[in-house]
């Protein structure tokens, strides 16, 4: 079953050096769905260390779960923000939200 828009929560503003947890989730998909994060329009890649272009990032992405978390935002993180669902079946993007640091 293809995945259903996913409800995607993420904060308005964040002040620089607190932490932001955004959310995405739908389960109408299945199997179920993994969850993919983007900042305007680029993909987040979930696994910061190996990925020199993210090296100085703060965040955990977790695709299973589909929570993204800034341990310590800084401006940069600034932008929009959106997920997608995604399993053998299809994908689901949820509208872009604007976060602000």
């Amino acid at each position: 079953v293809k995945p259903m828009t996913p409800r995607c929560t993420v904060p308005k503003a964040v002040p620089v050096g607190k932490t932001a947890s955004l959310h995405c989730h739908e389960n109408e998909g299945y199997p179920k769905s993994t969850y993919s994060w983007y900042r305007n329009s680029e993909p987040l890649s979930p696994d910061t260390k190996s990925n020199a272009r993210f090296q100085n990032s703060s965040y955990t992405l977790n695709p299973t779960t589909g929570t993204l978390v800034f341990h310590a935002v800084h401006k940069g993180d600034t932008g929009r923000y959106s997920c997608i669902a995604t399993n053998d079946a299809g994908f689901a993007k949820c509208e872009d939200q604007e976060m602000e640091v």
